[in-house]
């Protein structure tokens, strides 16, 4: 953990282009980018994952595994559905 290097970052806008983007389109290279450095994107601002790589990113294994145990009938929403489809 002495090597380690941690950086934090948000954003409060969007980027404003003459091109049309998809939404979420800037957010999703951030998203890449980070994955391909061996980061991981906290989950407070918005997401654009695919749940495949959502569930790859955020042990979407164990998470189901947990939820099946302590919400069987589905009474909380799914992190992915929380964190990725809230928009």
């Amino acid at each position: 953990m002495k090597n380690d290097w941690y950086v934090n970052f948000g954003f409060w806008d969007v980027k404003r282009t003459r091109e049309a983007h998809p939404a979420g389109h800037f957010n999703r290279l951030i998203e890449k980018k980070v994955a391909e450095l061996g980061g991981i994107k906290s989950l407070y601002s918005d997401s654009y994952f695919a749940r495949e790589e959502f569930d790859r990113q955020y042990g979407g294994a164990a998470y189901a595994a947990l939820k099946r145990k302590y919400d069987p009938q589905g009474a909380f929403p799914a992190l992915y559905d929380k964190c990725v489809l809230r928009h």
